[in-house]
C-alpha cells in the first residue's frame, strides 16, 4: 500500500464498449445454460460447464469456447437480444443487432478437465484476490466506485433521453488524492462517451461543442462526484480528442476478459489474473474471487482491520485451497493471526462449498459484467453480504 499523500486512478467503462459487449453475451450464455438446466426434468445443473468467449468487430459477433449442457442454446436470438438492450439498435451506431452476423463456435468441455471437476475438485489452478476498505459505504476503493457510477450514469441519461445525442460506447476515469491514506479530493474526471453528430460543434464538425461538454459534466458528473470531494473543481477532460462518432465493434474489436481491473478494484490492490465473465462457478478463478471478496468484507466490516486483502491458490482437480494468504497493510485491530485464525473457522474454500454458500448456480450473472463484479449492494449478490461481521466481531472481543 502506497504511504503519505499520493493521487490514484482508476477507469470503468459502459456497457456498450466493445470488451464488456463481450462480457454480457458470455455470461447471457451462461444464465441461459444455468436456467435451462435448472428446468429441465432430466438437466443436472451441477454437472453443466460453462467456458464461453465472446469476440467482436465490424459487423460481426464470434461466440466460441467449451461447453457442456442438455440445453437446447439459441446464440443468435441471445446475442442479438443483448445487443438490443445494451443500445446497438441503429446503424448510427456502427453496430446493428437486428443485421451483425452472429457465428457460433462452440466445442464440449475436455473429459480430461471434467473428471477431476466432477468429484468437487478446482476447475483450473490459479489464484485469486479478494479485498475491501473502508473508503466508502461499499467498503470498495473510492476510485473505482466513483468510475463505475459515472459509467452507470452515462447509461442512464443516454437510456432515459436526458442526453440525447450519446451512444452506448463510453469510459470514465476519475483521480483521487489521498492525504495520509484517506481520500479527500477529487483531482480530474475523464469522460469518453459515443456520440451522434448532433453534439459537434456547427462551427468545427471535428469538435464535441461547448454546450455538449458543459451539458455532461452538468447532467452525468455533478450528479455523482460528492460535494466534499469536489471542494475545488476538478479537471474536466471530455471526449479529450475532440469527437468520439466512431464507437463500438466498428472502433475496436472487443474480447471477453479484457477488462479484469475494470471489473474488481480497480488496481488498489493486486490481482490473480483470472476472468470472470463466461465462466461457470466450478472455474474458481470466479467463484474463488467472489468468496475472498465476501471473506475481505465481512472482516472490514467487523472492524478487524481497515483493509483486508486475501490471496487463495488452487490447483486443478483438488477442493482444498493450496495456500490463503492475508494482509491487512498494517491497519489491523486485533492481531492478524486471530484474524487468520476466525477466518479459516468460519469459511470454506472448497469449490463446492463456495458455490453453496455464495448460491452460484442461480441465473443472473449477466449483470456483473458491466460496471463491476463487487461493490454491488442491493442487486442479490450474496458475496456482497456482511451477515459473517458481526459473528467475527464477537469472537475477536471488539
Amino acid at each position: 500500500m502506497i504511504k503519505g499523500n499520493y493521487l490514484f486512478a482508476s477507469e470503468s467503462v459502459t456497457e456498450g464498449h466493445p470488451d464488456k459487449v463481450c462480457d454480457q453475451i458470455s455470461d447471457a450464455v451462461l444464465d441461459e445454460i444455468l436456467g435451462g438446466e435448472l428446468k429441465s426434468r432430466s438437466g443436472c445443473v451441477e454437472a453443466a460447464r460453462v467456458a464461453c468467449e465472446t469476440f467482436v468487430t465490424v459487423g460481426m459477433v464470434v461466440v466460441g469456447g467449451e461447453i457442456t449442457t442438455n440445453c437446447y442454446l439459441d446464440l443468435h436470438r441471445l446475442a442479438r437480444g443483448v445487443l438490443r438492450d445494451i443500445g446497438y439498435v441503429d446503424a448510427k451506431y456502427g453496430f446493428d443487432y437486428k443485421t451483425c452476423a452472429v457465428l457460433n463456435v462452440i466445442g464440449r468441455q475436455s473429459p480430461d478437465i471434467a473428471q477431476g471437476v466432477n468429484k468437487g475438485g478446482a476447475g483450473d489452478q490459479g489464484m485469486m484476490v479478494g479485498f475491501a476498505v473502508n473508503e466508502t459505504p461499499e467498503l470498495m476503493p473510492m476510485p473505482i466506485m466513483l468510475a463505475h457510477k459515472l459509467t452507470r450514469r452515462l447509461t442512464e441519461v443516454r437510456k432515459k433521453g436526458i442526453l440525447k445525442y450519446l451512444g452506448p460506447d463510453g469510459k470514465s476515469q476519475v483521480t483521487v488524492e489521498y492525504r495520509n491514506r484517506k481520500p479527500i479530493a477529487v483531482k480530474s474526471v475523464v469522460i469518453a462517451s459515443q456520440h451522434t453528430e448532433e453534439a459537434l460543434d456547427p462551427r468545427n464538425k471535428n469538435q464535441m461543442s461547448r454546450k455538449a461538454r458543459e451539458e455532461i459534466i452538468e447532467k452525468v458528473v455533478r450528479p455523482i462526484i460528492p460535494a466534499s470531494m469536489r471542494k475545488v473543481e476538478p479537471e474536466y477532460h471530455i471526449n479529450q480528442t475532440g469527437k468520439f462518432l466512431i464507437g463500438g465493434p466498428q472502433s475496436d474489436t472487443g474480447m471477453t476478459g479484457r477488462k479484469i481491473i475494470v471489473d474488481t478494484y480497480g488496481g488498489m490492490c493486486a490481482h490473480g489474473g483470472g476472468a470472470f465473465s463466461g465462466k461457470d462457478p466450478t472455474k474458481v478463478d470466479r467463484s474463488g474471487a467472489y468468496m475472498a471478496r465476501y471473506v475481505a468484507k465481512n472482516v472490514v466490516k467487523a472492524g478487524l482491520a481497515d483493509r483486508c486483502e486475501l490471496h487463495i491458490s488452487y490447483v486443478i482437480g483438488k477442493a482444498e485451497p493450496l495456500s490463503i494468504t492475508m494482509n491487512t497493510y498494517g491497519t489491523f485491530k486485533v492481531p492478524e493471526v486471530e484474524i487468520k485464525r476466525l477466518i479459516m473457522k468460519h469459511f470454506d474454500f472448497r469449490p463446492r462449498s463456495m458455490i453453496k454458500k455464495l448460491d452460484l448456480l442461480k441465473p443472473g450473472y449477466v449483470k456483473t459484467a458491466a460496471y463491476g463484479h463487487f461493490g454491488r449492494e442491493g442487486e442479490g449478490f450474496a458475496w456482497e453480504k456482511t451477515d459473517m461481521a458481526q459473528t467475527l466481531r464477537r469472537e475477536a472481543g471488539i
